[in-house]
C-alpha cells in the first residue's frame, strides 16, 4: 500500500467547469470521489489502477470522473443502471475496494430544495420561485460539501471479484449499414454480421 498521506484532490471548481454548473449532484459526486481517494489511499487515476461502478447516471458521475479519473473512455467507469446513489471504487493496486452510499436521499435531506425543485421544472415558475429555487440548491450544494463525511454516506469496505481489464476489439463490418462495429458487439441475424441498430431483436415478453 501506498504511504499514509494527504493526497491533493482536484478543487470543485473543476467539477463545475467540467459538468457546466455547481449542484447538489456534483457535490454528492465529488464527495464521495474525495472518500475513494483518502480511503483507498490512491491518486487520481493516470491509467486503470482505480476503477469506479456507478450506480445512476445522475450529475455525480461526473465529478466522480473529474476527481478519481474514472472514465467511460478509459473503461474504468462502469455504470450499472439501478438508479441508486451509490458508488464502489476499487484499487488495482492494493486489491482494496470500498462502497459508498447515501444514507438518506435529498428529497429527505431538504424537503424545502425539493418543493422549489419541483416549482422550478413545473414549466409554469414565477421568476421568484426560480430564484429561490437557485438560492436552495446552492446552499444545499455547500451543505453537502462540508458536511463531515459520516453524516453524508455509508462507507464500507467490500470484497469482490475486480472487473477485467478494458479490451480492444477488432471491428467487423455490419452487413446492412456498412459500418464498423467492435466484434463483441455486434449480432447474427439471417447468417449475417449486423450491429446493434440494424439488429431486429426478437421477444416474447
Amino acid at each position: 500500500m501506498e504511504d499514509d498521506k494527504d493526497f491533493d484532490i482536484i478543487p470543485f471548481s473543476e467539477v463545475t467547469k467540467f459538468h457546466g454548473h455547481s449542484c447538489p449532484g456534483t457535490a454528492i459526486g465529488y464527495r464521495a470521489g474525495d472518500v475513494a481517494i483518502h480511503e483507498l489511499l490512491s491518486s487520481r487515476a493516470d491509467d486503470e489502477e482505480l476503477v469506479a461502478i456507478v450506480e445512476n447516471d445522475s450529475c455525480s458521475v461526473d465529478a466522480i470522473q473529474v476527481v478519481t479519473g474514472c472514465t467511460m473512455g478509459k473503461g474504468n467507469l462502469i455504470f450499472k443502471d439501478y438508479g441508486k446513489q451509490v458508488y464502489t471504487f476499487l484499487n488495482r493496486k492494493t486489491g482494496e475496494a470500498i462502497r459508498v452510499s447515501m444514507k438518506k436521499s435529498i428529497d429527505e435531506i431538504d424537503p424545502a430544495f425539493s418543493s422549489a425543485r419541483k416549482k422550478a421544472f413545473s414549466g409554469s415558475a414565477t421568476q421568484k420561485e426560480m430564484d429561490e429555487f437557485v438560492k436552495a440548491k446552492d446552499a444545499l450544494t455547500e451543505w453537502i460539501l462540508e458536511i463531515p463525511v459520516e453524516e453524508l454516506f455509508k462507507v464500507e469496505s467490500v470484497e469482490m471479484e475486480f472487473p477485467e481489464e478494458a479490451r480492444i476489439f477488432k471491428s467487423i463490418y455490419c452487413a446492412q449499414c456498412g459500418e464498423p462495429v467492435a466484434e463483441h458487439r455486434a449480432r447474427v441475424e439471417n447468417g449475417e454480421i449486423v450491429c446493434i441498430p440494424c439488429f431486429n431483436e426478437y421477444s416474447r415478453t
